[in-house]
């Protein structure tokens, strides 16, 4: 893929895997483009520091506003982190309705609603990317567990692959990313990896992946997962 300096949105990018994604692609040569709901005082305190604008996955006015503001930018990666695990221990028929809900919304509808909303700021030759997780995986779910967490990233998994569908002809692929579990607040203090790590290896599993089309689902090491 022809390009000058690369360019990347990373939407959700207040802290954890976000927030790392954002340092390893500038500590490649990359220009950031950061979302954060609110406060972010991590991305604030990067220097350089990268462009931030404010916007909440779950408000589409908010999205809709965040692509007018970006209309006319391109970018070689727009890139969905956003996600929550609320309740995600508690199984299905005991968690409440309006939380087990409230994690298919923010985790499936609302990263591919936030895509198609940016699809013209993807630049040709680029790729939108999805924050999934092994989880996610119907093939590989042996041990239950995690029941509304899985679930809404296997929704996203399917959700992503009708998207590309729809989006066939666009000159632009698709990947579903499985960060590894990783120390953050969401995956906890005895994950196996730290963030850098993780980040360091989707940046690298990303650029490798630029100019291809189609819908893959991947991992940090850039493994291809079963669906």
């Amino acid at each position: 893929m022809a390009h000058g300096k690369r360019s990347a949105l990373i939407v959700g990018a207040s802290r954890g895997l976000g927030l790392g994604l954002v340092q390893a692609l500038m500590a490649r040569g990359w220009d950031v483009t950061a979302t954060a709901r609110g406060p972010a005082p991590g991305l604030d305190g990067l220097e350089p520091a990268p462009r931030i604008e404010r916007v909440d996955i779950d408000d589409d006015a908010g999205v809709a506003r965040l692509g007018r503001t970006l209309s006319g930018e391109r970018f070689d990666v727009v890139f969905i982190v956003a996600g929550v695990a609320t309740d995600a221990q508690v199984p299905v028929p005991q968690v409440g309705r309006a939380s087990a809900l409230k994690v298919y919304e923010t985790n499936a509808i609302s990263p591919i609603r936030a895509a198609e909303v940016l699809v013209p700021c993807v630049a040709p030759g680029g790729l939108v990317v999805l924050m999934s997780s092994i989880l996610g995986s119907v093939g590989a779910n042996e041990s239950g567990g995690m029941e509304s967490y899985r679930a809404s990233k296997a929704a996203l998994n399917t959700l992503a692959r009708s998207f590309e569908a729809r989006h066939r002809d666009a000159p632009f692929g698709v990947v579903l990313m499985h960060p590894g579990w990783v120390r953050t607040d969401m995956g906890g203090p005895e994950a196996e990896i730290d963030v850098g790590t993780s980040a360091a290896g989707i940046a690298e599993v990303l650029e490798a992946r630029l100019g291809h089309k189609g819908c893959v689902y991947l991992d940090h090491r850039g493994e291809t997962l079963p669906w």
